[in-house]
């Protein structure tokens, strides 16, 4: 046998297993797959408030395939944004991965690929299903993923893996959770003992000047009682019997300042402004760009680089990708600023012909006009770049040389 024929042969028996009976990527969002604990997300509001935001404002952010700067749609990008399988949409399959990044440091999405292996679906799978390992024979990195009819194991080329920054794996990311582990048990324990104690009845202190008999010291704390339990009422307080009230020892600012220290710490492991997490006592700003430019800076531009770069390297080809494509996500959105920034910005843009006034419209979603709207303008005031200068405010070419 050729060796043309031997590699088309392991090529299709390698695609067969991939597609084989028995083996349906589909299959693994199962019950007994899919099965993520949710136990801290679901009793901890902070951590479900700071993993929800980071998870809906990183899907929310417009993802397109650029080619030198122009907008395309291949089949990979159709797949990716629109519809990476049957059961959701890009925007559910980008908020699962920075779910599971985020809960268990590590997201996962395996790549299918069609006979011609071009991109055909991409499917999250549970991260405690999946660890990276490493061939001894070539060094290269597979993942080996428990399915629900066997063990199966993967090149990296077809996994989509993002995550915190690792350890000494150097393949798997750190858990947040598990670095939070002493502050949720704190945190825990605190709210634990303050419900407690406002769930616990008053008590009080009945003193005596003298000694009672058994049947009296009965019938006071009967009366005593009827009282309590009527929530008020009439109570007969006879001479020589003081009621006092016991004091608890609860107070509402140590619940008050743990709390505090906990959304400071989660706000640290997670890289994101304090403010996020509503704490009136952080940081202030004197506008909301100021806040969304450390978010972004901080926060948001290293986790939109990675996946970016998950998607270059493993949904393009090295022909692609030479050709000028990449993937990128459109953070302008978010660094717009308040009204008065964004006028400011947009006033310096068109007057120094930095943008055309269509490119303003689009950014302010109004349609664009057309005509001088789609030109570079000049301030001057204004004039379009390629008019010729001899020609402004009506300067004749000869009197311009003169």
């Amino acid at each position: 046998m050729k060796w043309t024929s031997r590699l088309i042969a392991s090529v299709k028996g390698a695609i067969a297993g991939w597609k084989g009976a028995g083996f349906d990527f589909f299959s693994w969002f199962g019950r007994n797959f899919w099965g993520i604990d949710n136990s801290k997300l679901a009793t901890n509001e902070t951590i479900f408030s700071v993993i929800s935001r980071l998870a809906n404002t990183l899907s929310s952010l417009p993802l397109k395939l650029y080619k030198n700067y122009d907008i395309e749609l291949t089949q990979a990008a159709d797949v990716l944004i629109n519809s990476p399988n049957p059961n959701m949409s890009g925007f559910e399959l980008i908020n699962k991965m920075e779910v599971a990044r985020n809960e268990t440091g590590n997201g996962y999405a395996l790549i299918g690929r069609d006979i011609r292996m071009q991109v055909e679906s991409i499917t999250p799978i549970d991260s405690a299903y999946v660890t990276p390992l490493i061939n001894a024979d070539d060094g290269g990195l597979w993942y080996k993923v428990i399915g629900a009819n066997g063990t199966y194991y993967f090149h990296n080329m077809n996994m989509l893996h993002v995550k915190h920054i690792t350890g000494t794996s150097r393949w798997e990311g750190i858990s947040p959770l598990k670095v939070l582990r002493n502050t949720l048990q704190y945190d825990k324990a605190v709210q634990e003992f303050s419900l407690s104690e406002m769930q616990k009845k008053d008590s009080f202190i009945l003193e005596y000047s003298a000694n009672v008999d058994a049947d009296k010291r009965q019938r006071i704390i009967d009366d005593f009682k009827r009282f309590y339990q009527e929530n008020g009422g009439i109570l007969f307080q006879e001479p020589g019997i003081t009621v006092k009230n016991m004091e608890r020892k609860y107070f509402a600012s140590d619940t008050l300042a743990s709390e505090r220290i906990t959304r400071s710490r989660v706000a640290n492991v997670f890289n994101v402004p304090v403010s996020f997490l509503n704490d009136t006592e952080g940081q202030s700003y004197s506008s909301n760009e100021q806040m969304m430019i450390q978010f972004v800076q901080m926060t948001l531009t290293p986790i939109v680089r990675q996946y970016e770069q998950e998607f270059n390297r493993k949904l393009l080809s090295a022909e692609e990708r030479q050709k000028g494509y990449y993937f990128k996500f459109n953070l302008g959105g978010l660094l717009r600023g308040d009204t008065a920034a964004r006028t400011q910005f947009y006033q310096v843009m068109l007057r120094g012909g930095g943008m055309e006034p269509d490119e303003v419209r689009r950014l302010e979603d109004l349609p664009p006009k057309g005509g001088v709207a789609a030109q570079l303008w000049v301030s001057g005031d204004l004039y379009p770049m390629d008019m010729d200068p001899a020609l402004r405010k009506g300067v004749k070419s000869s009197e311009k040389t003169e």
